[in-house]
């Protein structure tokens, strides 16, 4: 679901980045064309070319956010986006990255998270074209009557339950500020995460966990991304219950 939600807005984003102010900086590769060609539904060419150009330049943040967009499971996208946001912030894609971070959150319904996210890119980029697409979203949704937003909310909630069956249990804490602290860089990153207390011979563990999906396909892959990055030795499980 949440490839789709996102996809939704990648026209718009692809439009202006073809038409951003933004010069590209120097050592950034061009990948212009490589959008265009996403664009126009030629996919394949895209992702042939991401296979030679991530081992040509693999810190390249024009790199990364190409990765991003042509990846299928949009909460690996989302690290990636959060990684351009945050280590490189003067890349011509960084506002393009926050601003999908924001449509993540908002397609989610997360819509606090939105805002902040907003509040962000106003801030660290103030002429970005993005701005004014994401303002008219939560436009809308503050016009909606309060009543039907926390029924739309409540709704999205069970459907969530009946849809998504998978999660990561990333880790397990005796140290309540530990997993507090691994929740928090899930979150940054724009992951679902879930603490949930187990007693296992007298001793309570926190346990944590992140991402949530329908196929188990997915989740294995996520799992990949997850350890690799956070640096844990997670394993998939069932969607414990809340």
């Amino acid at each position: 679901m949440l490839k789709l939600n996102l996809n939704f807005f990648s026209f718009l984003i692809l439009l202006f980045v073809f038409c951003s102010p933004v010069k590209l900086y120097s050592q950034e590769v061009d990948i212009v064309p490589y959008l265009k060609a996403i664009e126009n539904g030629n996919v394949a060419e895209a992702k042939e070319a991401l296979v030679d150009l991530k081992l040509k330049y693999p810190d390249d943040p024009s790199v990364m956010f190409l990765d991003g967009v042509l990846k299928e499971n949009g909460q690996e996208a989302i690290i990636i986006y959060q990684d351009i946001v945050d280590n490189y912030p003067r890349s011509k894609y960084a506002d393009a990255a926050l601003y999908r971070i924001f449509s993540y959150y908002y397609a989610l319904g997360l819509y606090e998270s939105a805002r902040e996210k907003l509040k962000q890119l106003k801030t660290s980029y103030p002429a970005s074209p993005y701005i004014q697409v994401a303002d008219q979203n939560l436009s809308l949704l503050e016009k909606t009557d309060d009543q039907e937003t926390a029924t739309k909310t409540e709704e999205h909630k069970h459907k969530t339950q009946e849809i998504y069956k998978y999660t990561i249990q990333a880790a397990a804490f005796t140290n309540l500020e530990n997993a507090n602290k691994l929740i928090g860089e899930f979150e940054g990153s724009g992951i679902y995460t879930q603490l949930a207390d187990k007693v296992v011979a007298g001793t309570t563990f926190h346990v944590v966990y992140a991402g949530k999906f329908e196929k188990y396909e997915d989740a294995e892959s996520f799992l990949q991304v997850v350890n690799s990055r956070y640096k844990v030795n997670g394993s998939i499980v069932s969607i414990p219950p809340k």
